[in-house]
């Protein structure tokens, strides 16, 4: 691989290899839009501080899209871009590389 691609490689990786989001990105992208507390529940174990962190990046960087309806109370939703959407191909290759490799580990 050329060494531009490398960087861009790992500017990517940097940038959505955080802790919760690579779930995020798959949760919304299995479920569409959602409401900051259907995706709290749906993420469980996370806090509403760190799905707040890490949407605000992703929403900065422009894979995630934040709508917001100033009504009582306010409802706030989130989903994936179009950029966003682009990911779809690649977390679903690694479910299925994550299905191979780890199987159905809950039974265990």
């Amino acid at each position: 691989m050329p060494e531009s691609q490398c960087a861009s490689l790992e500017k990517l990786l940097n940038q959505i290899s955080g802790q919760w989001t690579m779930y995020i990105l798959w949760i919304l992208d299995t479920n569409g839009a959602m409401r900051f507390g259907e995706l709290k529940r749906k993420v469980d174990g996370i806090s509403p501080k760190v799905l707040t962190q890490r949407l605000r990046m992703l929403e900065e960087i422009g894979i995630v899209s934040r709508s917001y309806e100033s009504t009582i109370p306010p409802q706030v939703s989130y989903e994936l871009t179009e950029r966003g959407k682009e990911l779809s191909k690649p977390l679903y290759e690694l479910c299925n590389l994550a299905s191979r490799w780890y199987g159905d580990e809950t039974n265990n």
